[in-house]
């Protein structure tokens, strides 16, 4: 991890974000994945502690605009996590795709932390879901944080994300810089690879808000971390603005209260 982020620092065509982030993404012939290497000011004690259960993952992946609910449960006969992948508009928690992501501590220690989420299946004949979070102190106090996100998908999901590209989503762009305008702009990266760098910084972000929301007293952390994120995300929106401040307020705000009183019940749930 600290090899590779040296060389993305001393990398001149990494520094789009002009912070200690870097965003890579490859495209196959039947799948997608992002990376994103980044530094986050907390010490790396309170980064572990705070990303090591999955409750808490339900905390950051409920932030992002389509994920309907999450609830911890059980997948396989082990920790998972319950989540409900829709539109990124209100819309009730039946019609929401549900992924059973596996969930695994696969190190802790005092000096490294790795967690594994893993869904073998996902809408649109996409499969194959991984994120895969891993963090190690920096020698300045703060923590280095590597997270990837990638998926495979079979003909019919990549017909239907072709689909997508050529109409709604046919603006949508990603962060890596594949050229110039005419007039000097950036041209960034669309297609295939442009989806996975949007979800991967979708993401990335949503960790970062959970954890500037852990020194606010417990009460107010989910009203911190969604507006952090919201903040977060506006920085970028050419590629990330969806929606306005108040109609994302009300719309996760219905979604994280409607979740509670499901996740006891559906704490066994497979």
């Amino acid at each position: 991890m600290r090899a590779r982020y040296a060389a993305l620092e001393r990398d001149p065509g990494h520094g789009q974000f002009q912070r200690a982030l870097y965003l890579d993404s490859v495209e196959g012939k039947t799948g997608v994945s992002g990376e994103i290497h980044a530094l986050v000011g907390h010490p790396f004690a309170v980064t572990s502690a705070a990303l090591a259960e999955p409750s808490q993952w339900c905390d950051i992946l409920i932030l992002p605009l389509n994920t309907k609910y999450c609830l911890p449960g059980v997948v396989d006969g082990a920790q998972g996590l319950l989540v409900g992948i829709g539109r990124k508009q209100d819309q009730p928690m039946e019609r929401a795709y549900r992924l059973k992501f596996g969930y695994r501590v696969m190190a802790r220690t005092a000096n490294f932390l790795q967690v594994d989420l893993q869904a073998d299946e996902g809408p649109l004949d996409t499969r194959d879901y991984r994120i895969v979070l891993a963090a190690t102190p920096a020698d300045d106090g703060r923590t280095l944080i590597r997270l990837s996100y990638a998926y495979s998908y079979g003909m019919a999901g990549r017909l239907a994300m072709e689909a997508y590209l050529g109409s709604l989503g046919r603006d949508k762009v990603g962060f890596t810089v594949v050229g110039r305008l005419a007039g000097g702009q950036p041209r960034y990266v669309g297609g295939m690879r442009g989806v996975v760098e949007r979800n991967s910084m979708r993401y990335y972000l949503a960790i970062e808000a959970f954890l500037g929301a852990q020194a606010s007293p417990a009460p107010l952390r989910v009203e911190k971390s969604l507006r952090d994120w919201f903040a977060a995300i506006e920085r970028h929106p050419r590629q990330l603005h969806d929606m306005e401040q108040g109609e994302y307020l009300a719309m996760k705000r219905k979604e994280y209260l409607r979740q509670q009183p499901l996740a006891a019940p559906r704490a066994g749930a497979r």
